[in-house]
């Protein structure tokens, strides 16, 4: 059973930074993606960022350079940079999974982030 530990959200201004982490395991087959997603209530759930292995990341369009992904493949870990960040960013931030080999979706409980004016 794959198991996701997230970390990292809070509240912060306008402007500021936050890094989110999340930590994969369970999985005997390794991870091929790892991302997030972000929910706002009454929206639609949107990708913000997502890494696979052999591919860009790829971030969603309101992300414009602001958020970088980084992974550390020998932890199952990923971070998720977040600067310059703006009070729409406000959201609950949700880690997602790909896992390799049978490429079942997983998803975490999801950090919430707020950013103030």
């Amino acid at each position: 059973q794959v198991q996701l530990v997230e970390s990292g959200g809070g509240l912060v201004q306008a402007g500021g930074s936050l890094r989110l982490s999340c930590t994969a395991s369970g999985s005997p087959f390794g991870i091929y993606g790892i991302g997030w997603y972000r929910q706002v209530p009454g929206k639609q759930r949107e990708l913000v960022a997502l890494s696979r292995d052999g591919f860009v990341t790829k971030f969603g369009d309101f992300v414009k350079g602001r958020f970088t992904v980084t992974r550390d493949n020998a932890k199952n870990t990923a971070y998720l940079q977040m600067d310059v960040l703006k009070p729409e960013d406000t959201a609950v931030y949700i880690c997602y999974v790909d896992e390799a080999v049978v490429r079942q979706d997983h998803w975490g409980q999801g950090t919430q982030v707020t950013v103030v004016a």
